[in-house]
């Protein structure tokens, strides 16, 4: 064999062994690229299942994470007001048993004792019918059923509902103030709205300065004066009312009326 045959085979050779060595290579390079596009591929697909969850998420989902428990309890329902159940009437008394003049009365209740002064003279029917009652012991154990807290605390009513009577009405108005307010301390009956034949044994006492707009039937029968115990009617006024009624928070009950 010559010189150059061998030499021929020989670079034969080494051109063989290059081209697989870059063939090795770029098979090589192939396989990473696929590896890493498949894993971008996964990547998104995840990415994209994720997305399409959140997505579609209902946005009234409970959260399963444990609550607080509230800091403010429900409103307590009203306690049942104490009833009675007295002697009815057929009518009003007469004007005239008011005699003209002034009483002094008490009236014992569970909040404490409320003096007051009767007046007779300028108010002689509502006078007559307070005084009949108090006699009769119709107040006794009945509630006061209804407060304004930054006014009043109407009482008389012996179903504790604010509709119940002596089993009669009355009227009219008397004495009611021209200028429409009621100081403190102020007596008065209450009545129907646009109704001065509708009163009965209810009666509210007046704790603060409050102005009462007359309707058609006039004011309210101004029939007396809160002389001692204002301050008592004060404190069930600052304790306001049960929550969604106007019922006091603070229970008053008519135990007792003593005239002098």
């Amino acid at each position: 064999m010559t010189r150059s045959s061998k030499q021929e085979r020989a670079y034969q050779k080494r051109r063989q062994e290059s081209w697989d060595k870059r063939s090795r290579e770029k098979a090589a390079r192939r396989r990473r690229t696929t590896m890493v596009v498949a894993t971008i591929v996964g990547l998104a697909v995840v990415a994209a299942v994720i997305a399409l969850l959140l997505i579609n998420r209902p946005e009234d989902e409970p959260d399963v994470q444990p609550t607080d428990t509230p800091t403010t309890a429900p409103a307590e329902e009203a306690a049942p007001l104490p009833t009675t159940d007295p002697e009815l009437y057929d009518a009003a008394p007469d004007p005239a048993e008011a005699e003209g003049r002034t009483w002094q009365v008490t009236v014992q209740t569970s909040a404490g004792d409320i003096g007051m002064e009767i007046d007779g003279e300028n108010a002689p029917q509502a006078a007559a019918n307070f005084l009949r009652l108090a006699r009769d012991g119709f107040y006794d154990g009945t509630a006061c059923h209804r407060l304004l807290p930054d006014s009043l605390l109407q009482c008389g009513d012996p179903t504790a509902t604010g509709t119940g009577g002596p089993g009669y009405s009355f009227g009219p108005v008397e004495n009611a103030p021209e200028d429409d307010l009621y100081p403190a301390g102020t007596l008065a009956m209450a009545r129907q709205s646009g109704n001065a034949e509708s009163m009965g044994s209810q009666f509210f006492m007046v704790f603060a300065d409050v102005p009462l707009p007359s309707d058609n039937a006039g004011g309210y029968s101004v029939f007396g004066r809160v002389t001692e115990g204002l301050d008592i009617l004060q404190q069930v006024g600052s304790a306001g009312t049960v929550e969604g009624t106007e019922q006091p928070a603070l229970p008053v009950t008519i135990e007792g009326v003593t005239i002098d």
